[in-house]
């Protein structure tokens, strides 16, 4: 027997025995019952808790570190709706900003070079609709966040018009995405996944690029008033 299917047959029952010990810990009452512990610290300390979150929030926006989604429920699960909609639109704004700066300042010979067709996409469409072809992206990302942050910092475009248009662009989004979150926290067994409020928040998590695409259109297709 080899080397490698020895390795092979090590690593598959190592794995099993990992899952047989720990997926008594991967249920949905033990989740509940962190959710609990959690939702007790927020209550005793609610600002440095937010203080907490939104930095980390804006670290991972600004750095494009993978999970932004997930930690983007738990905000929802731990803080409510309106408490993490605060938090998470002004932090992932700022992110966003953040990383808009390094490119424009710091990484931009590198995207150039890596991002250079995509880069004559952007300004072609910064130069015919300026901010609002920045709030286009942000309501239907054709290109994922992060490359949107780095090579909008290669355009003429302000900081401050890049901010706030960003924060109000990707607003909608984050509420639908938001209200997901604080439906999934208030699953108390597996039945409420099929639950009649859990169903419609992730039919509206795929239903909302096609209704904001159909929107943009509409509003692209609109005579101008002079």
């Amino acid at each position: 027997m080899s080397k490698k299917m020895i390795l092979g047959i090590v690593l598959v029952v190592t794995i099993t025995l990992l899952g047989v010990n720990f997926g008594q810990y991967l249920t949905l009452e033990n989740a509940k019952a962190q959710q609990a512990v959690l939702n007790d610290y927020i209550d005793s300390n609610f600002i440095a808790a937010a203080a907490i979150y939104f930095v980390a929030y804006v670290m991972i926006t600004a750095f494009s570190i993978p999970g932004a989604a997930v930690v983007t429920l738990l905000g929802a699960a731990l803080f409510g709706f309106w408490n993490s909609l605060l938090l998470v639109s002004f932090a992932s704004a700022i992110g966003a900003t953040l990383a808009f700066l390094s490119s424009r300042y710091l990484l931009r010979d590198w995207i150039q070079t890596k991002f250079g067709d995509k880069l004559a996409t952007i300004n072609k469409g910064v130069e015919k609709d300026g901010a609002f072809y920045l709030f286009s992206l942000r309501l239907i990302p054709v290109f994922p966040f992060f490359l949107i942050n780095l090579l909008m910092g290669l355009t003429p475009m302000s900081v401050s018009r890049y901010y706030i248009t960003s924060q109000i662009g990707m607003l909608p989004g984050t509420a639908v995405f938001l209200n997901a979150g604080t439906q999934l926290a208030e699953i108390d067994s597996l039945s409420g996944i099929v639950s009649p409020s859990v169903l419609l928040s992730f039919a509206l998590l795929g239903i909302f690029p096609i209704v904001a695409k159909w929107l943009m259109n509409k509003f692209r297709s609109a005579p101008v008033v002079e």
